[in-house]
């Protein structure tokens, strides 16, 4: 599997809630704080979108998407000068999963909020900015294109079976707009990675064998660079050299397993690379903060409250 799959798959998405927004005239619309990652698409007409603790709004146009990633306060509006209303106001009353400002008719939005298992998500969170804005995006992409126009269809006409098929290609668009940032940008982080060809071929040489002894020479000849270049580039591209990266997703491995099955430490430890369970042990108190046994009664404790909420 490659690394953005692995990554993504880690995830899990939990659920993907779409939501449309029909507006016309002159609208400013305010929204509050929110957990996991808000993706948008606007279908129609043009809006500002500023997102708090960032300089300056960003102007997004029919075709554009953008993903809002750190799941701060933001605004929606035509002109960022003009005062707001509450999200809620509207929302609240939405008829078939579209709010509608000001009777709408000059502008659609359609979108979905992803929510993921574990403490994983930081590895997506922290590779992306605050806006992710894909440019055009309707045009670019055939996939993307399609998705946009079926959600769009799915939340107007509200079919049998509509909320799971909304769901679906809100995630397909999730990882669409990743790869066509990807192809449009150098973000830094191990997204960065993939975006350098001979990087990547390192990465997904480590995420297809996570366990083994990896060495800094192996990894570099998997890249077809001097171990010196590759050790800089590496560093100078995810933010960390490539043994701590690899230490890193190891951990990350160990806990999605601890959280997800009953596998004794032991045999966790080996899985991912470890030659005793103490080392394993020792390496996970240091990065998590907790033993892998409290990680897994902590980790316990969050579904159970999560299913009686």
């Amino acid at each position: 599997m490659d690394p953005l799959s692995d990554v993504l798959s880690l995830l899990r998405p939990r659920s993907a809630l779409s939501a449309g927004l029909d507006a016309g005239g002159d609208w400013a619309i305010r929204f509050p704080a929110h957990d996991g990652i808000k993706f948008n698409a606007v279908m129609r007409g043009a809006c500002w979108v500023a997102v708090e603790g960032e300089a300056e709004p960003v102007e997004i146009a029919a075709g554009d998407c953008f993903l809002l990633t750190r799941g701060r306060p933001f605004r929606l509006a035509t002109n960022p000068g003009l005062s707001a209303i509450d999200s809620a106001t509207i929302y609240d009353r939405a008829a078939d999963n579209v709010a509608t400002c000001n009777g709408g008719g000059d502008f659609f939005l359609v979108g979905g909020r992803f929510f993921f298992a574990g403490d994983a998500a930081g590895l997506l969170f922290d590779a992306l900015p605050a806006i992710v804005p894909i440019r055009d995006a309707s045009n670019q992409a055939a996939i993307l294109r399609w998705a946009l126009d079926q959600l769009a269809v799915e939340l107007r006409q509200g079919a049998p079976g509509g909320a799971l098929m909304a769901d679906h290609l809100a995630q397909i668009m999730l990882l669409q707009v990743l790869r066509l940032w990807l192809a449009s940008k150098r973000p830094t982080g191990w997204l960065g990675a993939l975006a350098d060809p001979r990087l990547a071929r390192a990465l997904t040489a480590l995420h297809a064998a996570p366990a083994r002894r990896w060495t800094l020479a192996e990894l570099a000849g998997r890249a077809g660079m001097s171990r010196t270049t590759f050790a800089e580039r590496f560093r100078a591209v995810v933010g960390q050299p490539p043994l701590a990266y690899l230490a890193g997703w190891r951990m990350q491995l160990a806990a999605d397993r601890l959280r997800r099955s009953d596998e004794g430490v032991a045999s966790i430890a080996y899985s991912v690379g470890y030659e005793s369970e103490t080392a394993f042990r020792t390496a996970f108190s240091r990065r998590m903060l907790c033993t892998p046994m409290q990680y897994r009664r902590r980790m316990a404790a969050l579904l159970l409250h999560r299913t009686l909420r």
